[in-house]
């Protein structure tokens, strides 16, 4: 992709390490509300400056509550697309289009990250290889996301398509959950006192890795994504309820923790992936970038004429009329 000026607006965690990973290659310009942080990026040798003048494309990397704001302030700015890095898509969506951006607005989330916040915590290479969700709904104009897509694969990212909604759905089972699960883990763990804690090892460890998240991210977290996260928790709870009544009457946990082994090993074992190829000037692009996303697929280059992708190889998946391997 040819180099183009980006502004990252919010130099946190992930906004620091996409403004860090993009910078070799493009014309970035930094910006967050924080003095401190502004000074920590300019040390770390990037641009910060409130001119945002021949942007071409904005990155919106602020906390989710602020990014209404900000994206009423871009849309009054003549001609940058905008793009997000926030961890719910449905809220910033409605946003951005209450904001009068529907037309070059393209949600992004890179599925990156640590325990870690603020400038500190950015890496470059926490993006490397990294699925990036765009979503792409039926307002999304095709050649704005296919700019940010080019932008994001180009940096080695892998981008996966999806709707808002779909990737809220999914975001409150593999995130928003963990990190309500990892926070009752350890309150479970430190209500035991002195000797839980002398017995605590790995799977305790790992399990509470991301409650050491700062406790406003994960409300924020949480809280944005509410309807689709609470559905999952009573789904969650109610196979928990099972297994504790399983224990009271003397049964077995035997299902669940046979369920909870099938789906681990159908995860980590993913089927191999397969290259395949879509066509930029197909009528169907739109649908089929979306089927790709459904079947775990993802693009990895992106030309003026093709885009490179890959999926899994597993049979009966969705179609994709126009993907050829």
């Amino acid at each position: 992709m040819t180099a183009v000026r980006v502004a990252v607006i919010g130099l946190g965690m992930i906004g620091g390490s996409v403004a860090r990973r993009l910078a070799p290659d493009h014309d970035v310009r930094g910006w967050d509300a924080d003095p401190g942080t502004r000074l920590a990026a300019e040390r770390a040798g990037l641009q910060v400056t409130d001119d945002l003048a021949g942007v071409e494309i904005a990155v919106v990397a602020t906390p989710l509550e602020a990014m209404p704001t900000v994206l009423s302030e871009l849309s009054t700015r003549d001609g940058p697309l905008v793009t997000d890095v926030g961890s719910v898509k449905v809220p910033v969506l409605a946003a951005a289009r209450a904001a009068g951006l529907a037309g070059r607005y393209v949600g992004g989330h890179p599925m990156a990250g640590v325990e870690r916040s603020g400038f500190a915590a950015s890496d470059p290479e926490l993006l490397a290889g990294a699925v990036w969700v765009l979503t792409l709904e039926e307002d999304t104009d095709l050649a704005a996301w296919l700019t940010v897509a080019g932008l994001v694969t180009a940096a080695g990212g892998r981008v996966l398509p999806t709707t808002a909604a779909r990737h809220d759905e999914a975001q409150a089972r593999i995130s928003g959950l963990p990190h309500l699960l990892a926070s009752a883990l350890a309150v479970a763990g430190g209500t035991g006192g002195p000797l839980a804690g002398a017995l605590a090892a790995g799977s305790f460890r790992d399990g509470t890795r991301v409650a050491g998240t700062r406790p406003e991210l994960i409300a924020a977290l949480c809280e944005g994504n509410r309807v689709a996260l609470a559905r999952v928790l009573d789904e969650t709870l109610a196979e928990l309820t099972r297994a504790s009544d399983a224990l009271a009457g003397g049964g077995t946990v035997l299902p669940l923790a046979a369920a909870g082994h099938a789906a681990r090993r159908a995860w980590v074992e993913a089927a191999p992936a397969v290259g395949v190829t879509l066509d930029c000037d197909t009528p169907s692009l739109r649908d089929d970038l979306l089927a790709l996303g459904a079947a775990g697929g993802t693009l990895d280059a992106v030309t003026s004429r093709q885009l490179h992708a890959r999926r899994p190889d597993v049979s009966g998946g969705a179609a994709m009329g126009t993907l050829r391997p």
